[in-house]
């Protein structure tokens, strides 16, 4: 998948890019039970959308992302905007490594972990738990396989593989079915630290 990400911002196909943060960021940071402004991770920020709207809203966002275009478009996205959140160029899987540092309220992944290999998903899960302080709140978004082996997009995650990989650290608090994709089902989960 890394080819294909590189490949997507070099000719600027990003279909996942909406430019606009998705409702239920906007909830956590505006509704009625909105978090308190604090660190915010951003896992997949791509060009820096969700890690801008969060600065503008006090948050001390921080987006990491491993397309080095991705990030370059981030970093001028915030400066046009006139909020300076941080982003960094590395791998998901390798928090400790990228050197994000920990004590995140909030972290959000809007479609980065169902395109991660398999056999990277633990070490996501293992690098999102250790950076994210107690009573967290994760919103993670993704594609939820049918069994298509011909379907276009990611691999997806398995239904049920999200409450299986984080059931060390994190309880769900909510899954709801998000819009189709690409012909593909969609799940949101917000997720808290214990």
């Amino acid at each position: 998948m890394s080819f294909f990400f590189r490949a997507a911002y070099l000719f600027g196909f990003k279909p996942w890019d909406s430019g606009v943060p998705p409702p239920e960021l906007v909830s956590v940071v505006e509704g009625p039970g909105r978090l308190e402004p604090s660190k915010a991770l951003d896992l997949g920020c791509g060009t820096g959308t969700n890690c801008i709207y969060m600065a503008q809203h006090g948050w001390d966002a921080t987006g990491v992302d491993f397309v080095p275009r991705a990030i370059e478009q981030a970093r001028r996205k915030a400066a046009a905007a006139g909020v300076s959140p941080r982003f960094v160029v590395g791998d998901v899987t390798r928090l400790a490594e990228v050197g994000v540092g920990e004590g995140y309220a909030l972290l959000l992944d809007l479609g980065c972990f169902h395109s991660i290999a398999d056999a990277r998903r633990d070490a996501y899960v293992e690098g999102a738990t250790e950076v994210a302080r107690q009573d967290a709140t994760m919103l993670l978004f993704g594609m939820v396989r049918r069994g298509d082996p011909g379907r276009v997009g990611p691999r997806g995650m398995a239904r049920g593989e999200v409450a299986q990989r984080f059931a060390s650290g994190w309880e769900i608090v909510s899954e709801e079915a998000g819009r189709p994709m690409f012909g593909n089902d969609t799940a949101w989960y917000r997720l808290r630290r214990r």
